[in-house]
Order: C-alpha cells, then structure tokens, then sequence
C-alpha cells in the first residue's frame, strides 16, 4: 500500500467528516509538509462553505478574514473557479509564475501573518464540490512544488466520496430545540447587529469551528457569516447565485441557512439578513441521494417510486421494459438497504428532514 493509499483508508475509516480532516491533517503533512491548514466542508449544490471547518494554527478571526478576499477582491486560484478546472489544484507560487505580489491575498493577507505560499485544492466528485483545502507554508520556506500539488489531488475523489457519504448519518433523536425561524442581521461591514431569540438558539446547537464573536455576545460560525458576506457579494455583482446552505448541527439534525442582502429607498445596498431554519426534507433529500450513489437512471425510477407509480407505468414514462424497471429497483433497494418501495420512500423522504412532508411535496424533490 502506498502512502497516498495508506492515508485513505486511515482518512475514510473517520465517523464523521471533522474526524476525517483531523486525521487528514495529521497525516497529510508527511508527504506535504505545512504550517497553516484549513479545511472545509461544501454545499455541493452551491459551493458554499457549511459545517464542519477545522482550522489548524490560525486565529478565527483570520478565517473570516481570509474569506473576504474570495468573496470580494481575490481574482487567482478563486475555489468557485478551481470547482470547475480540469484540474481543481492549484499553488499561488505556481499560478502567478513566481510572482505573489500580484494576489491581494498574498500581499495583505499572507505576508502580514508570516506566510509565503499557499496550496489550495477542491475535493470534488462527480463534478460536485464536497470541500475545500487551504494549506500555507510560513516565509523562508520552500514554495509547494508540482509532486506535492499532484499528491494532494489524487486525494480529492476518493476524499470527496466519503465527505459525500456522511450524509446517510441519520439524526440523533431530539426532543427539543429551536422550531421556528432565527434571524440575524448584519451590517454592510459584516458586524452582527441583531439576532432573535430563535438564532441565539441555533448557533447555540451548531458544532466548533472558527467563529467570530460579536458585540452581542453571540459567536457566529464561519460558514453562517460566510453566508452574509456571500449574500452581499451576489448583491454586489447582481448575480444569480443562491447564498444558501445546508449544515448540520452537534446532533446531526439538518439545518437551512439562507442570506440575502437588502437596499434601500434610493437603491443602495445595506444590510444581509440571514435565516436560520430546520431543513425539510426537500432539502436533505438531494443529497441523501448523492450519497448512495444512485446513478441518473435509479434517480429518474426513484422519482416514480416517490410518485407512487407501478411497474408498468414506470417502464412506459421512462421508456424501459418492465425487465429493466425492476432490476433497477433491486439495485436501488441493495444500495439503499431497504426490502419494499414504502421503506425505499420513508429512508429518502422523513428520516433525515424535518418537519415531514406531504406526497405532493415529496414529489417535487427528486
């Protein structure tokens, strides 16, 4: 087994994907030695940052920081773009031929923290960002060299999978906790200036990370005020992105937090306000699926079984003989772990959200 190899399987072995960059981290440096690490889990419908993030020799404050000049000011190596390149690796050494200064990032923010170069990679499958790695060497030290950059994104697949997987975690009973919207708003600078009853409750079950602590005594996690600033800079280009994610909190309970950024009567931007909710399954659904790996295909008779349909009807849509139908549900149930098509739709549709929805909601997911 070789070390990339060994590193894995140690890596997929983890419970849940905080433990899996724990032991990436401690790991990885073997083979890509670093002073700075961050690593952070994906939306991978927006490519947003959610839970969990570890943050390895680096102030939260920094964290937040950092992720200003993505948002705002950087234009190389941006993840949005890596998310999509060929190659999704990428150094700052290497990008600009050697010469950082023309990064914003490296000028102000790197160099006044001591750091000389920066190795970035997306841990993407399927085409879906699943996390995103920030790794930095401190000054007098070697840039990341080709070999290095390679190691790192052949871990990407295979890393992206198992992040991909600890979706099919079901939630922890809960008998309690917030059941309403949470509320907070933030300033054009991105300073928390108010939050309901409701908010103070959800960040209250949301696990450790990086976080920014306010005037009002509430820290707030990196990726819900990830999610203010990246409302403000959707506003701000007047695009069709969606600042929204979904996160998970201690119990393994879903959450939605979605942002948007206000204006004013004379068409000035002012403040982002973001809202804290349980996920209903229409949310969670998607990406349950993603994580049992169905293929196009078991999608598509997964919808039909979701709309309650026969074998024969399912075979007519879909253009398939009934043959066909079925084996596709035999694999979908295998992979699923379910014997019946009323399990099949309980497993996707009301265990992992909350509240539980109606069949006519239910079918509009898939």
């Amino acid at each position: 087994m070789t070390g990339r190899e060994e590193l894995i399987a140690r890596a997929v072995r983890a419970d849940g994907p905080y433990e899996m960059f724990s032991t990436l981290a401690a790991q990885l440096r073997r083979a890509v030695p670093y002073d700075v690490g961050v690593w952070r889990a994906t939306d991978p419908e927006t490519g947003m940052i959610t839970s969990p993030v570890l943050a390895e020799n680096t102030e939260d404050h920094s964290c937040t920081a950092y992720w200003r000049y993505e948002l705002f000011t950087e234009r190389i190596n941006l993840f949005r773009d890596l998310a999509r390149a060929p190659v999704p690796v990428a150094s700052l050494w290497d990008s600009t031929g050697g010469r950082p200064a023309r990064s914003g990032l490296y000028r102000d923010f790197l160099v006044p923290r001591g750091l000389h170069d920066e190795l970035r990679a997306v841990l993407r499958v399927d085409g879906r960002p699943h996390g995103y790695v920030s790794l930095f060497r401190a000054k007098g030290r070697p840039a990341f060299t080709a070999s290095e950059r390679r190691f790192l994104q052949d871990l990407g697949t295979p890393i992206a999978r198992r992040l991909r997987s600890y979706a099919k975690t079901r939630p922890a009973p809960a008998e309690d906790g917030p059941t309403g919207t949470g509320l907070l708003l933030f300033d054009a600078g991105g300073a928390l200036l108010s939050a309901n009853d409701e908010a103070r409750r959800y960040l209250e079950e949301l696990p450790d990370g990086p976080t920014s602590v306010t005037a009002l005594g509430v820290r707030v996690p990196l990726w819900v005020h990830g999610t203010a600033m990246r409302a403000r800079a959707i506003a701000e280009r007047h695009g069709g992105d969606t600042a929204r994610i979904r996160m998970r909190a201690r119990t393994g309970r879903w959450l939605v937090c979605h942002g948007s950024c206000l204006r004013g009567a004379d068409g000035e931007l002012g403040f982002s306000a973001v809202v804290i909710e349980r996920a209903p399954a229409s949310e969670i659904t998607p990406l349950v699926v993603l994580a049992y790996e169905l293929s196009d295909r078991e999608l598509q008779v997964t919808q039909c079984v979701a709309r309650g349909l026969p074998t024969n009807a399912i075979a007519a849509e879909l253009h398939l003989s009934p043959h066909t139908v079925r084996d596709h549900i035999k694999s979908i149930f295998e992979k699923l772990d379910v014997s019946s098509r009323g399990e099949l739709v309980g497993r996707l549709f009301t265990e992992y959200g909350e509240p539980a929805l109606s069949t006519a909601t239910e079918r509009r997911v898939l």
